[in-house]
């Protein structure tokens, strides 16, 4: 997203389209820790949108294809109705003063999230969950804040997007329990868990001020969990409990072993 901001504030500045409004990435072959090629390419001018396709590769292979529409959402005009959305169950109230200082009644610090050893990038942010755990196994709510004192910006929300508790791991946790309950309370110790996207969309309401925003609200909810496989579904919200954007995933659950292995030098896998 930082790669097309760029690239419509430079050589397609005259289009006066700064903000993505949509975004499909399709995840290749998975990525590593080192230097990163991307290619733009223009495929679609248009006054009101206009569309690329972005490709990230590493060591000369293509590893992320992704479809970016650009647009200028402060002079879209159109109708416009209130439809009364809002999260269902609602959130738990918040202080937003309070949780700044960790002494909020309802929130509190996650002082690590599962697996920080391996999943590095959430270091990055504090995540902020309700003190008496999740409502429902298959949804997540959180208040989350870069732990560096940056702010977030409409460019930061595809790390967003991908930065919450894995309902996967709610229901391990319960099945960890029943297993401690009928073995003599020996709880059957369960491995560490890699979560490979396979596709991302994103759809981009609202834009963020340019100093940004120092907290996000997000729920994570996943529909089926089935075969390793899962669906994963994202709410986006400000300060405000503004809709700032939505996002869905095709993911996968498998042992955190298929990362770690040798790469492949034949026919790429999953």
């Amino acid at each position: 997203m930082q790669v097309v901001a760029t690239h419509f504030n430079t050589t397609l500045s005259k289009q006066n389209q700064p903000h993505t409004i949509a975004l499909h990435l399709d995840f290749l072959r998975r990525t590593q820790v080192g230097e990163a090629h991307f290619t733009v390419k223009d495929t679609k001018l248009g006054r009101q949108a206009s569309v690329v396709h972005v490709t990230l590769s590493q060591a000369g292979r293509e590893e992320v294809l992704g479809v970016i529409t650009n647009s200028n959402i402060l002079t879209e005009t159109g109708v416009t109705f209130p439809t009364s959305w809002s999260l269902n169950p609602a959130p738990l109230p918040v202080s937003l003063t309070r949780l700044s200082e960790n002494r909020d009644e309802n929130w509190c610090l996650q002082p690590e999230m599962p697996f920080a050893a391996f999943r590095k990038a959430t270091a990055k942010t504090d995540f902020f969950l309700p003190r008496d755990g999740q409502k429902e196994r298959n949804k997540a709510d959180e208040w989350i804040r870069l732990r560096s004192g940056e702010k977030w910006t409409n460019s930061s929300l595809g790390y967003v997007a991908d930065m919450w508790p894995m309902p996967v791991e709610a229901f391990m946790r319960e099945q960890n329990a029943s297993d401690a309950n009928s073995n003599g309370g020996k709880t059957k110790k369960s491995g560490t868990m890699w979560y490979p996207t396979l596709l991302l969309n994103l759809d981009v309401k609202k834009v963020l001020p340019d100093e940004g925003v120092e907290w996000l609200l997000v729920r994570v909810e996943a529909k089926a969990i089935k075969n390793g496989r899962m669906d994963l579904e994202i709410v986006i919200l400000d300060e405000g409990n503004d809709l700032v954007a939505l996002s869905h995933h095709v993911a996968l659950a498998v042992p955190a072993d298929r990362n770690l292995a040798e790469r492949n030098t034949g026919a790429s896998k999953i």
